[in-house]
Order: structure tokens, then C-alpha cells, then sequence
């Protein structure tokens, strides 16, 4: 029997060790989940996501950004899949340049992070259509998102595309890929509710579509409560701590923590406190979610004409952990790092038991996660927006800021709290890239002839995008109105007033080829009117009207019937009184001249007579093309075009598009920023009265070394020769931290000993890549007072702290420094807390 046994068990250990082997040569895992976890090869965890949109950055900026997101603590990189980028016409693909999805996943599974493939193949996320191509509009009998035959048929096909697109690549981890979530639809639940039947009917039919191409990974829906099972149902928002899945069976996933908002032209600039941002994470965690996901870490740029809204600016920095450019936003990013170690040193307890909730106050309370195996973590949460409170927790006493939650990885010592920020602030500035524009030339747009062989005549006002297909931003409506010369305004009465409404977005006025005036709506109203004098002259007069669509809506029920375009056009003031000329003959141009000719594109010959901007004595003119050419500039900081003198167009360089410019001034509430209190994309605006926008990105991969063809559109008149390429750079960095701020780098867990925390804190100052610390401007080891920028010394200062940051420092690109009195030699100030306020100066490294 002895004998027996051995030999089975040898047998066994072989067979499992041959298993263990082919395991890891293809590299499968198992998805699974259950009601606290996704499970990975059977192993719970809490995973933390960040959203980064492949168009939205370039191939050449993806891996850096991935390992920032990777080095910041998060577990995978979630994105959506944007069908109109993809098939812009049916049966057309593009998987080519910032849409080449399997090259973005494989560079996630090479820096060692998840995906959460977002397919939809919905998205919203202010882009263009919602990602939904127009021409899917035009598809006879269409009704998008609801129980309709042709819809479905064509979003099972898109679908379709991307899962075996995935699945040829081995993609999904079910093959050894990195693709552990997947998404079908997104932010259905209003929609299905209006819906009623239908809604339902089409929720169903979509989540049993995705069950059913065995991808063998899970799928979520998001926003929708009544996601049919298996699919997971999670939460957007910028708190989800109310949020349970809707089965007991399912973990509870947040899919979109809102880092920040996005902006719209003539809107303010949006920022959430990351002090709010980790208390709502800390909320979400503390209940027994394990899943996060920061919508967005990476916003990046809405490059070409992908922005919808409408009116959603160029930039989709969304106030995310990695600005536009790719650089580090501090301290939010080194903030949440913190947050995720803390969280991550709770996970065996997170993962494995259900929190107790304990009062410790009216507004305070405990939740305690305790395992039978000796895990235990505690979040202690103080909800009261105005007041500190001191409370008593496992009997010791505990400080809790206004609005925060301080985590226990070991139900005993505080390693961080979402209150007390001690990453260092760092502070970027747009400076001067010494680089000229030079040879700027100039085209001046026809804006009276019809005479095209595009251009075509119809009766009325017709629907703008029915005409353009969204190939263009711009059409012409252009009629005339003969004018007889015993018109009494004529004879010095009041000019007539043209009455021109529209649908959206905007509309410029020409009578005769010269602007009369031009017209707006808005994100919140798209609909407006113009209404102004025209001067009119005896005999034929000519009316060109060019409605822009400022890109398409990308959320609303059934949006795909809102009209852009005119929709009323009159004159008042003649002698017969008010004329519509709604319904009489017009012409209809698509486009620009200077669009059908690609004068944007480097590499097409054009019979176009560019004008020496020198020899224009007046170029504050209406619709004019301007080039000009410039060499890179030295280093690797990310570029921008400051736009300052120009007013609304398009800009290009070197043929791509950067994307719609506008210098409208941002009209909102500014004022001071409190992190403390429930958050909305209103609380904390900035930028009041100055553009909403004045740089617009330039990736450095578009550039060549010499001769870079920049070339942009000016639609309301604006100084092209003023126009700046600059570089965004880190000009300063400063820290200022308490002794004994809690940190997780202070605690150690010994396997021979009990958890300790170590009291000593630590600043950390870093500069940018590129760059090192050349000045100490500010440092004081005591009782400093101010903020960033504006340190003052305090009744307590240790007088060598200025020295001996220096020595510390300068010369370097990063250092640390302990905030303690024996760092300093001696206490400046006995019995007083003291904190280190540190201000540096970062400078380019010269090679």
C-alpha cells in the first residue's frame, strides 16, 4: 500500500508539473467573477484601471503613457472602441497610424498591464457621433440603439470585426492575451427606460450577442441596473459608493470615476481636488468595491474632427493624472500613487471579507475588513464637509480632516489619508520654443461664386448634415435678392435686417462677399439666431451664408434625427415689407474652395496664388488660408501652437489635423477652489474671461527636423504672423509636508515582528524628464505659512534649511529629504509641529 501510494503520488506531481508547464508556455488565464471580485486564475483582486483612448495620443507617446499609468499603481488600461474611426465608410476599414487598436493592445501587454476593451460600439465620450459613423445614419430603415433590425445588423457586424479581430491576435486572456473585461453598449439605462419594451428588448438582444462570441473573458454594461446576466452592471460618476450590482452574485465595479470634466469652447476649464478625487475612491473601496476604473487618466487631444459636444474643445486634457501632452499632473498622480499602494496593502482582507461599519460620530464612522487568518483593514471616514474630528478607534485615538477617509492596512497605523496631499506640486508653463515661423503666405477663400461643379440648387433650406455627409464642417447656402432703386432705404432710411435662424452651430453672414456679422449657439443651446443690418445695393445682391457644425451631438435620445442648418432665413425693411427667402431657390456648395484643393497637404501641387502676408495691408480678414513653414525645435518637451491672435478655424502641420480652434472667451464662475464637499463639474472653475483654449497640441512625431508646413484656416480674421510654437515644460516644483505625514513607504511589515510604522516623513521633489533642479528659490523646516509660490517664513525656521537643500538638490533631476529634526541638526521649535516647505527650480539639462 505504502508503495502503491508513492507511486501514485509521483505519478500525480508529474502530471501536474507537465500541466503547470503548458500552462505557462501559452500563458492562459481564466476570468471569472463572483460577488467580491473579478477572479484571475482563481485569485481575487482589487483591480485599479485608468482610461487612455488610443486617437487621442499618438503610436509613438502610447508606451510612455502606459508605463505611467502602470508606475502610477493601476492594474489595466481601459478604452473604447470608436466604430467612425474604424469603418468611415461601410466595409472601409482604418486599423492604420492612432487607430491601430491591436498595435495599442500589444503595447499594454507588453509594458504588463490588462485591458478593458470598451467595444460599445456606443461610446459617447464627447467624441464625434458618439463613435457611430454618419454614414450609419443613412442606412434605410435605421433607429439607432433600440429594438430595430438594421441597427442590430450593423452593430453585430462591427462587433463581430473587433472580437475576431482580438481573437486572431490571441488577444482576449483566454488566450494568453491581456484583455481580461469587455464592454457592450455604454450609459444604456436612461435610454432603455424611455425606450420601455423596445429598450428592454434591445438591452437583451445586445448582451446575448456578446455572451455569444465567446470571448472567454466577462462582459460589463455600464449605467444600466437591469443588465441581463452574466454581464456585469457597474457605475459611472463621480462617486459610486451608493452603487450594489444588480444580482448578489456580482462585484461591485466602478467604470468611471471622473478625474475632472471635459471643457466646451466659450466654457470654463474644469478641475476636481484630487483630496476628492481619493475620498471618493476610498468611499467606493470601503464598501466593497474592487474594481476602479479613472475616467480619464490620459485625456489627450480630440485631434482632427473628432471632438462632439457639440462645441467640446480640441483639448481632452480632462484634468486626468497625465495632462494632454503626457506629463505627469502633480499632485494628482503622485497623490492617487499613494491612495493605490494604501489600497493595495489592504487587499488580502479587501478580498476576502465583508466590511463591518461602526459609528464613530455623527458624521464619522469605521469599516473594518477582518479575516479569520489575522488580515485586517480599517477605513476610518469623516463625511462632515466643515470640521476635523478627533475620534477613538480600537481604542486609540485618531485625526480625520474635513471630508476624508484615513486607510488602516493593518486596522492599527495610518499609512494615508485622501485629506493630506504630500506629493510634491509641480507647475508647468508654456515658453517659447525658439523656432520662427517664416515664408507666411496667405489665400483669400471665394465667398460669392456659386459656379463649382459640386455646388447644386434645391428649393428651401435643406438639412446641413443630409448634404455634407460630415465630410466637411462647412456648407454654403448662397441665394440673391434683387434690389430696385426706388427702395426707400436707399434714399438714407434704415438698412434692412436679415433674420437668419438656425439650428447649429454657427453661421457666418457674407452679403456681396463682405462678413455682416456672424452667429453662435452653444453645448447647452445649439440653437440660435443672427439678426443684423446688411447693406444691399441696386440690382442683384448675393447672399452666402456658411453654416459650421462645431461636430456632431454624441449623446441624447435618438440624436441621429437632431438637425444641424439653417432653418429660416428673412429680410425685414424693404418697402414690401418682411420677405422670406426660406422657401425660395438656393445653392448648396459643400466644403471650402481650399478644402477641395488639400492646400492643408504637403504633398499636393496647387495652382492656388499664394499672397506674401507683407504685401496684404489688412489681414484681419474673413476666411483666408495662411502657411508658413518651421524647423523642429531642440529637446524632446512637448509642443503647442499658441493661438492667441487668431480667432475660429482649423490648423494643420505637415497634413494632420490638430484639430478646430477657437479663441472665445470663457464665460463662468471662478473663484476659490475647496477640495471639501460633494463634488460637480461647476464647483471648481477656472479660466474665467480668457479663451478657453489658447495652445493646441503639436505631437513631436509629426515633425520633421527642418521645413515643418504648417497651414490654417481663419474664418473670422485673426494675425497669423503672431502665432507661437511653444514647449510645455515644468518651470518650478514644490512639497510641503508635516513631520510624521503618513505614508506607505513609512510602513514595514516584518515577517519576525507585528506591523510598525516609521515616523520620519519624506519630501519628494522631482523635475521633468529632461530637466534638473538648478535653484532652491524657497525652504524652510519649521512653521512656513502660504502656499506654492508664495512660501513665507513662519515664527519657527530652521536657518541652514535653505543650505542644506541645496546641497541635497541642485544639480539633480530628483531627491529626497527627511522631514525631521535630525535632518535639520536640531529642533528649531520644540513641542510644535513642524513641516519642511520646499520650492525648486527646474531648468533644462544641457547635454
Amino acid at each position: 500500500m505504502e508503495t502503491n501510494s508513492v507511486s501514485s503520488s509521483v505519478i500525480f506531481f508529474f502530471f501536474f508539473f507537465i500541466f503547470l508547464v503548458l500552462f505557462v508556455i501559452n500563458g492562459n488565464c481564466t476570468v471569472t467573477y463572483d460577488n467580491k471580485a473579478i477572479l484571475l486564475n482563481g485569485q481575487r483582486r482589487i483591480l485599479l484601471s485608468g482610461s487612455l483612448h488610443y486617437p487621442r495620443s499618438t503610436p509613438d507617446m502610447w508606451e510612455d503613457l502606459i508605463l505611467k499609468a502602470k508606475n502610477g499603481g493601476l492594474d489595466v488600461i481601459d478604452t473604447y472602441v470608436f466604430w467612425n474611426g474604424h469603418e468611415p465608410s461601410p466595409a472601409n476599414y482604418n486599423f492604420e497610424g492612432r487607430y491601430d487598436l491591436v498595435r495599442f493592445i500589444k503595447t499594454v501587454q507588453k509594458v504588463g498591464l490588462f485591458v478593458n476593451l470598451r467595444i460599445g460600439p456606443y461610446v459617447c465620450a464627447e467624441w464625434n457621433y458618439g463613435g457611430f459613423p454618419v454614414w450609419l445614419k443613412y442606412v434605410p430603415g435605421i433607429s439607432f440603439r433600440t429594438d430595430n433590425e438594421p441597427f442590430k445588423v450593423a452593430m453585430q457586424g462591427f462587433t463581430q470585426k473587433i472580437v475576431g479581430m482580438m481573437k486572431s491576435e490571441n488577444l482576449f486572456e483566454s488566450q494568453g492575451g491581456p484583455i481580461i473585461l469587455s464592454q457592450i453598449e455604454n450609459e444604456y439605462g436612461s435610454q432603455r427606460r424611455a425606450l420601455g419594451a423596445a429598450g428592454d428588448a434591445y438591452m437583451n438582444w445586445a448582451a446575448k450577442m456578446a455572451v455569444g462570441l465567446d470571448t472567454g473573458v466577462p462582459w460589463i454594461m455600464c449605467k444600466d441596473d437591469n443588465a441581463p446576466d452574466p454581464l456585469i452592471n457597474t457605475c459611472n460618476g463621480f462617486y459610486c459608493d451608493a452603487f450594489t450590482p444588480n444580482k448578489p452574485y456580482k462585484p461591485t465595479m466602478w467604470t468611471e470615476a471622473w478625474t475632472g470634466w471635459f471643457n466646451e469652447f466659450g466654457g470654463t476649464v474644469h478641475q476636481r481636488p484630487v483630496q476628492d478625487l481619493a475620498f471618493a475612491v476610498a468611499r467606493f473601496i470601503q464598501i466593497g468595491g474592487s474594481y476602479i476604473n479613472y475616467y480619464m487618466f490620459h485625456g489627450g487631444t480630440n485631434f482632427g474632427r473628432t471632438a462632439g459636444g457639440p462645441f467640446i474643445t480640441t483639448s481632452y486634457d480632462y484634468d486626468a493624472p497625465i495632462d494632454e501632452y503626457g506629463l505627469i499632473r502633480e499632485p494628482k498622480y503622485g497623490h492617487l500613487k499613494e491612495l493605490h499602494k494604501a489600497i493595495k496593502l489592504c487587499e488580502p482582507a479587501l478580498v476576502s471579507a465583508d466590511p463591518t461599519k461602526t459609528s464613530l460620530g455623527t458624521f464619522q464612522q469605521a469599516r473594518v475588513f477582518s479575516t479569520g487568518n489575522g488580515s485586517c483593514a480599517a477605513f476610518l471616514s469623516n463625511f462632515d464637509s466643515n470640521s476635523a474630528a478627533r475620534v477613538i478607534f480600537n481604542n486609540m485615538h485618531y485625526n480625520l480632516p474635513p471630508w476624508s477617509i484615513s486607510i488602516l492596512p493593518d486596522c492599527r497605523n495610518v499609512v494615508f489619508n485622501t485629506a493630506k496631499v504630500g506629493a510634491q506640486t509641480s507647475h508647468v508653463e508654456m515658453l517659447a520654443a525658439n523656432s520662427q515661423f517664416y515664408s507666411w503666405e496667405t489665400y483669400n477663400e471665394d465667398t460669392t461664386s456659386s459656379d463649382d461643379s459640386s455646388a447644386f440648387t434645391a428649393n428651401g433650406l435643406l438639412e446641413q448634415i443630409s448634404v455634407t455627409r460630415d465630410t466637411s464642417d462647412y456648407l454654403w447656402y448662397i441665394t440673391s435678392i434683387d434690389i430696385g432703386s426706388s427702395e426707400s432705404f436707399l434714399r438714407g432710411g434704415q438698412k434692412p435686417i436679415l433674420t437668419v435662424s438656425s439650428k447649429g452651430h454657427a453661421v457666418h453672414v457674407f452679403i456681396n462677399g463682405q462678413l455682416a456679422g456672424s452667429a453662435y449657439g452653444t453645448r447647452a443651446k445649439t440653437r440660435f439666431t443672427f439678426t443684423g443690418p446688411v447693406n444691399l445695393r441696386v440690382g442683384t445682391n448675393k447672399i452666402s451664408l456658411l453654416s459650421i457644425a462645431m461636430g456632431l451631438p454624441n449623446n441624447g435620445m435618438h440624436y441621429e434625427n437632431w438637425a444641424v442648418g439653417l432653418g429660416l432665413v428673412e429680410l425685414d425693411g424693404l418697402d414690401q415689407g418682411k420677405k422670406d427667402l426660406s422657401s425660395q431657390t438656393w445653392s448648396y456648395k459643400v466644403g471650402l474652395r481650399g478644402e477641395m484643393m488639400s492646400l492643408a497637404s504637403p504633398d499636393k501641387d496647387s495652382s492656388v496664388e499664394w499672397t506674401q502676408i507683407s504685401a496684404i495691408t489688412q489681414n484681419q480678414q474673413p476666411l483666408r488660408w495662411y502657411k508658413a513653414f518651421f524647423d523642429a525645435p531642440n529637446g524632446d518637451e512637448p509642443l503647442a501652437l499658441d493661438m492667441t491672435s487668431m480667432g475660429k478655424g482649423q490648423v494643420w502641420v505637415n497634413g494632420q489635423s490638430i484639430g478646430r480652434y477657437w479663441l472665445t472667451n470663457a464665460n463662468g464662475n471662478c473663484g476659490i477652489c475647496h477640495y471639501n464637499g460633494t463634488y460637480r463639474a461647476p464647483k471648481c472653475q477656472l479660466g474665467c474671461g480668457q479663451p478657453t483654449q489658447r495652445w493646441y497640441h503639436v505631437p513631436r512625431s509629426w515633425l520633421r527636423p527642418t521645413q515643418n508646413l504648417v497651414v490654417l484656416l481663419e474664418e473670422i480674421g485673426g494675425d497669423a504672423s503672431k502665432i507661437a510654437l511653444v514647449k510645455r515644460t515644468t518651470s518650478r516644483v514644490c512639497a510641503n509636508a508635516f513631520e510624521h505625514h503618513p505614508t506607505v513607504a513609512n510602513y514595514k511589515i516584518e515577517s519576525t515582528a507585528p506591523q510598525k510604522m516609521l515616523r520620519q516623513a519624506r519630501v519628494h521633489l522631482s523635475c521633468g524628464p529632461g530637466q534638473s533642479i538648478s535653484a532652491i528659490k524657497f525652504a524652510s523646516f519649521g512653521t512656513p505659512k502660504g502656499t506654492c509660490g508664495s512660501f513665507q517664513l513662519g515664527n519657527c525656521h530652521s536657518q541652514n534649511s535653505n543650505a542644506l537643500i541645496e546641497k541635497m538638490c541642485v544639480g539633480k533631476e530628483s531627491c529626497k529629504i527627511a522631514v525631521s529634526n535630525s535632518y535639520f541638526g536640531s529642533d528649531p521649535c520644540p513641542r510644535v509641529l513642524k513641516k519642511l516647505s520646499v520650492e525648486a527650480i527646474c531648468s533644462t539639462t544641457m547635454n
